[in-house]
């Protein structure tokens, strides 16, 4: 069988035609899987302020000086009631779930004011910095402010993902396991 002029050009066309015409289709009509991730990605990332906070042993802190250092951050009252601690509790579980990475994590509790806050209940969160945003600086902004969320700031500096303030910490490990393989800083 011998196919005319007319013929092979249009099986020619169909050959370079039938691709689009099938992502246009798979687009339209199936749904995309949903993301791997759990924790919710933030687009775009907004970079930590260089807003310093106080410590409660005296001193002060910024996000710049953990720069070269994935953050965890927390915010709540400085009474840090149960759901508080079991944000803190979370946030050191899965700290400790990375294993060799967990070198790679810090923690930060932000609290409107730690003097509420009974030094028995912040020891058994050892290595976590507490800090309180400096009086006449106004409102600290996002990460440093929200008691809903946990929030993860890259070693940049740039605050990048939340979770919610009562995670699932297996989905959260998994989550800061894949970041910190991809990750080639931090």
């Amino acid at each position: 069988m011998r196919l005319g002029p007319r013929a092979r050009l249009a099986l020619l066309v169909s050959v370079f035609l039938l691709p689009i015409v099938a992502s246009v289709v798979a687009a339209v009509y199936l749904r995309p899987e949903p993301t791997a991730n759990y924790g919710e990605l933030l687009l775009p990332p907004a970079a930590i302020t260089a807003q310093r906070f106080a410590r409660p042993g005296g001193g002060d802190f910024a996000f710049a000086d953990m720069r070269g250092h994935w953050v965890l951050v927390a915010s709540d009252a400085g009474a840090c009631e149960t759901q508080c601690r079991e944000k803190l509790t979370a946030m050191r579980q899965v700290r400790l779930a990375l294993g060799r990475n967990a070198g790679r994590v810090e923690r930060v509790f932000v609290a409107d004011d730690l003097r509420s806050s009974t030094p028995a209940a912040m020891a058994s969160f050892e290595g976590m910095i507490a800090a309180i945003p400096l009086r006449g600086m106004g409102q600290p902004p996002g990460a440093t402010h929200d008691s809903e969320h946990i929030y993860l700031v890259d070693p940049v500096g740039n605050v990048m993902m939340r979770w919610p303030s009562r995670p699932d910490p297996r989905r959260m490990l998994r989550d800061l396991e894949r970041l910190l393989k991809a990750s080639q800083i931090g």
